[in-house]
């Protein structure tokens, strides 16, 4: 009996001490991260307060949506409550040496893509016939800085809302009337969409070749179309040889598009 005693008090006292190294080991584990924790803390205030003067450091680290300024013309306030879905400026715009559907390079603005929201007159016309449109020709009393001078004060005149579209306003983002380039953001007045256009001189073509293009969506429900078409109208009568979108020699796009 007394041997059955002792055995029992053995067991309990080991257990008493496993259990208070492991109640000590585990209060020991939460000092040892928290002290990790508050270090790498530290490290990060430090290089906050290097890279960043004044800066706080966040528990997490959140980036902030590229947020657009509206264009200073739009035709009306009564949907600035809506979210914008304006989508990210296209990485590769501007002339630059591209490759066609047959893998032939060029020197050229962006090629369309499959989608019915574009218009380029840089693209293949027996590839692309239905992103192709001619390139406009200025008068032959013109020269290159005239012609885009003109073209930019166009542009300016440009009328955010003709046609039920851009109502949310433009703005020309570039223009250099020397090296014969402009690139120029429309807005769609509800949603925000911003549609891409670009006019330049191409070495090695004739004219100015024009791109314009939709960034978010499938469809463009006409809108690019209506506003190479707004453009080239006034510039027929400034005595420009400009061809606009004609549905006709377009028809898949027309269709698509609900335009047919």
């Amino acid at each position: 009996m007394m041997m059955v005693k002792f055995m029992v008090r053995w067991l309990l006292a080991s257990t008493c001490v496993v259990q208070g190294f492991t109640a000590r080991d585990q209060e020991q584990q939460r000092k040892q991260s928290h002290m990790r924790l508050e270090a790498s803390v530290s490290r990060r205030d430090a290089v906050c307060s290097i890279l960043l003067p004044g800066a706080i450091a966040l528990p997490l680290l959140t980036i902030a949506p590229d947020v657009a300024v509206a264009f200073s013309n739009k035709i009306s306030d009564k949907f600035d409550d809506r979210p914008k879905r304006r989508g990210p400026k296209p990485k590769d715009l501007g002339i630059s040496k591209r490759v066609d559907m047959g893998g032939e390079e060029y020197q050229g603005l962006k090629n369309c893509g499959p989608a019915p929201n574009c218009f380029c007159s840089t693209d293949n016309q027996e590839d692309e016939p239905e992103h192709w449109i001619p390139a406009w020709t200025w008068p032959k009393d013109y020269d290159q800085e005239r012609a885009f001078k003109e073209l930019e004060e166009l542009i300016s005149a440009y009328k955010p809302g003709q046609g039920n579209i851009d109502g949310g306003g433009f703005e020309i983002q570039t223009s250099d009337a020397k090296s014969g380039y402009m690139y120029v953001q429309f807005e769609a007045l509800k949603n925000g969409y911003i549609d891409d256009l670009e006019l330049a001189i191409v070495p090695g073509r004739d004219g100015v070749q024009i791109r314009s293009s939709s960034r978010v969506g499938y469809l463009d429900f006409g809108v690019n179309a209506k506003r190479l078409n707004y453009i080239a109208k006034v510039l027929k009568e400034k005595g420009w040889d400009a061809v606009g979108v004609d549905l006709k020699t377009h028809p898949d796009y027309a269709t698509q598009n609900g335009l047919a």
